[in-house]
């Protein structure tokens, strides 16, 4: 179990998720897993205030970090509490990079790897969250494999 902090300010606007009292944000949370490509994980999810628990399990590794970020790239979401269980083989975690303004993938490329041209790596990672390699954000989490 972990806590990973996201900038609440950043991320994609998921209308009502948020909103107190909102009795079907986890169900709402769930189908935005859903909607962003990650297909209909064995997880349940609920919100408290501006906070995201997820549990449940997944296969892989890879499914976990990607469905803690659909969670957290999330405008208004300022940090996702960690309770999923991996069932499969147990893998080295990715890192996470927060997107600076005037970044790119590119330039977060060859500041982690020492290589520009390994950008597509870090976008192949974080698909199918991201659509386009040109299409990133300030304050947006990224995945990093290793």
């Amino acid at each position: 179990m972990s806590i990973i902090n996201f900038i609440k300010e950043a991320g994609e606007k998921v209308i009502d998720l948020l909103t107190p009292g909102n009795a079907h944000a986890g169900e709402e949370l769930k189908k935005h897993v859903e909607q962003v490509g990650l297909g209909n994980p064995n997880i349940t999810a609920t919100v408290q205030g501006d906070k995201v628990t997820v549990s449940g399990e997944v296969a892989t590794q890879e499914e976990k970090e990607k469905i803690i970020l659909a969670a957290g790239n999330i405008q208004g979401v300022s940090s996702v509490e960690d309770k999923i269980t991996v069932t499969g083989p147990v893998v080295v975690a990715s890192r996470f990079v927060v997107v600076k303004a005037g970044d790119t993938l590119s330039a977060i490329s060859k500041t982690v790897y020492g290589d520009a041209n390994l950008y597509n790596k870090i976008f192949e990672a974080n698909k199918p969250l991201l659509k386009d390699p040109n299409k990133i954000y300030p304050g947006q989490t990224l995945r990093i494999p290793e």
